[in-house]
């Protein structure tokens, strides 16, 4: 049956119709909470900018335990003032009236007021509406106020390394350091975007998806608590200070996904400041671009990698001299005492280097190599912090037995605290290697979002079994420290300590002198929700990381107990 011209006008009416109502939905979208912030400024008109480009950038957000963000960094909008040269009719006069409203010496002021072709010189940032009022009631000739947007970290040095800030590249703000920087393909706007044709703009995002060569821009959801970020801080702060460390650092995380929820180093700084900063060194993250020798929190991975092929048990003995000689080079316990005839759980409550040595001849060198570096020692992790390094670990190469036998208790190969962190988990969770990450999910400004996937990416490294095993003996290590005295009542905690020598920089051996405190834990040990590692390097007047760390370990963990309620599992 034909439609009659009437329906066929009808329907066709009743498409436009549609179509319409669709753009405008579209359209109001746009207004009301894509570009929320543009029409927000539009109110601020009276004050114009001498180009069309106002900063702005994504925001990056902490993630509080009941899934709320908490801003870590993020645009503050207010005004700036500009000077025209040749508009100023006395630039004493002038200086003397803005001087209240600019952090501006008179002598750069004078400068830029002498520059009389030079039509636009900024004199002073970050004003308040009403300081914009009480400049523009003044009248005051040669004198512009505009519109302005810069950055902000509202936590001022908390996770700073970790998140890092913006710096001028050219004509541009970019990310420098941490966040900023790994992600700034995402967090960066495009420039001149603030009048784009609005049909262009309701179909943009159609022909984004097509191609997959655009970068969207957005937001970044971050895995990090700020709670628990503060309390890493504090706890780490002290210990750094308490013993006048030359470095601190450490990390919070779960062991079974890679989620980070705390990671921070010390000597910090606050971001909204970087730039009173005296040394430019503080800006690194030590956390993924320095390699340490821990020493003997080690010792855990030797031992699981020795259950898992049976070379040794628990209860499997060996004579402890205090000392053993490898290739005509002696080797000691850390007292050089020697226990006797004693087990393997003697060996780790004791962290005895001779029963290390005895426990890779078991396993032999091939095997100790093939199983270390299953661990992923010597690899990058894949975190998502710019500049990541990988460990150190050309000596399992070596054809010399003494470099198996260093390495066995921790000394001879190096690794970042976070690959340490990423080996620790993997006897903590039962043999898998997990992914650490900070970034968990992108919110696009086109109102979609995208949830970050960081699939485990080696099974079975170690055995269920062998985990287990090995969290027994941790656990049993952690309520021998100063005779159970931290020992807790209803949770199990399987941990380490470690206390390395300090390799010199220009190689040639070790500082007599200068130690690598390191401890790591987790908890509760047989289905762990937490791996905690702190470290301190050339702690001074303290002889080992029981009596540096295990305080700052202790109440980290009393605090992520009872925060997250866990249940107790004893």
């Amino acid at each position: 049956m034909k439609l009659s011209s009437f329906h066929f006008r009808i329907i066709a009416v009743a498409v436009l119709i549609i179509t319409f109502a669709i753009l405008l939905i579209a359209k109001l979208f746009l207004i009301q909470i894509v570009h929320n912030n543009l029409y927000i400024g539009k109110a601020d008109r009276q004050y114009s900018t001498p180009t069309s480009n106002i900063f702005d950038r994504g925001s990056i957000f902490f993630t509080k335990k009941d899934n709320s963000l908490v801003a870590a960094a993020t645009i503050s909008s207010g005004f700036k003032l500009a000077i025209k040269a040749k508009d100023i009719l006395d630039a004493d006069v002038t200086y003397q009236m803005l001087a209240p409203y600019m952090n501006m010496s008179y002598d750069n002021f004078i400068i830029k007021a002498n520059k009389k072709t030079d039509p636009y010189e900024e004199v002073a940032y970050h004003l308040t509406k009403e300081q914009v009022s009480e400049i523009d009631s003044l009248k005051i000739p040669g004198v512009s106020i505009y519109k302005d947007n810069w950055r902000v970290y509202p936590g001022e040095s908390l996770a700073a390394q970790t998140l890092g800030f913006l710096a001028f590249k050219g004509d541009d703000k970019v990310g420098q350091y941490g966040l900023e920087r790994y992600y700034n393909d995402t967090l960066s706007k495009p420039k001149d975007t603030n009048y784009v044709n609005f049909f262009a703009e309701v179909f943009s995002s159609l022909k984004d998806k097509i191609s997959d060569n655009n970068i969207e821009q957005g937001d970044i959801i971050t895995t990090i608590e700020p709670s628990t970020q503060h309390t890493l801080e504090v706890e780490l702060n002290d210990a750094f200070t308490k013993w006048n460390a030359d470095e601190a650092g450490g990390i919070i995380m779960n062991p079974q996904t890679g989620e980070i929820y705390a990671i921070s180093s010390f000597p910090n700084f606050d971001l909204n400041k970087f730039s009173d900063v005296p040394d430019n060194s503080v800006y690194r993250n030590i956390m993924v671009e320095d390699i340490l020798e821990f020493g003997s929190v080690i010792k855990p991975l030797v031992v699981s990698a020795a259950l898992d092929t049976n070379s040794i048990t628990p209860d499997t003995t060996y004579m402890d001299n205090g000392f053993v000689t490898v290739d005509k080079k002696d080797i000691f316990n850390f007292d050089k005492k020697g226990r006797g005839n004693v087990n393997m759980q003697t060996v780790l409550d004791q962290s005895l280097n001779t029963g290390m040595v005895f426990i890779e001849k078991k396993l032999g060198h091939d095997i100790f190599r093939t199983y270390m570096k299953s661990y992923g020692i010597g690899e990058k992790t894949g975190i998502d912090l710019p500049n990541e390094t990988k460990g150190l670990i050309t000596n399992l190469d070596s054809p010399r037995n003494i470099e198996y036998a260093n390495a066995s208790f921790g000394q001879g190969i190096a690794l970042t605290p976070v690959e340490a962190v990423r080996a620790f988990s993997i006897i903590a969770n039962g043999g898998n290697m997990i992914t650490p990450h900070l970034a968990k999910q992108i919110r696009y400004d086109d109102g979609t979002s995208k949830l970050i996937s960081y699939p485990i990416t080696k099974s079975a490294i170690i055995k269920k079994d062998t985990a287990e095993t090995i969290t027994r003996m941790l656990a049993h290590v952690y309520e021998a420290y100063d005779s159970g005295a931290h020992k807790f009542e209803h949770y199990t905690v399987a941990a380490k300590t470690g206390t390395a020598q300090v390799a010199m920089e220009k190689g040639g051996g070790y500082y007599l002198d200068r130690h690598t405190h390191s401890f790591f834990g987790y908890f509760p040990a047989y289905d762990p929700q937490f791996i905690v590692f702190l470290f301190l390097k050339n702690p001074k007047e303290v002889k080992y990381a029981s009596q540096s760390l295990i305080p700052a370990f202790t109440n980290i963990t009393k605090y992520l107990l009872n925060y997250y309620n866990v249940p107790p599992d004893r």
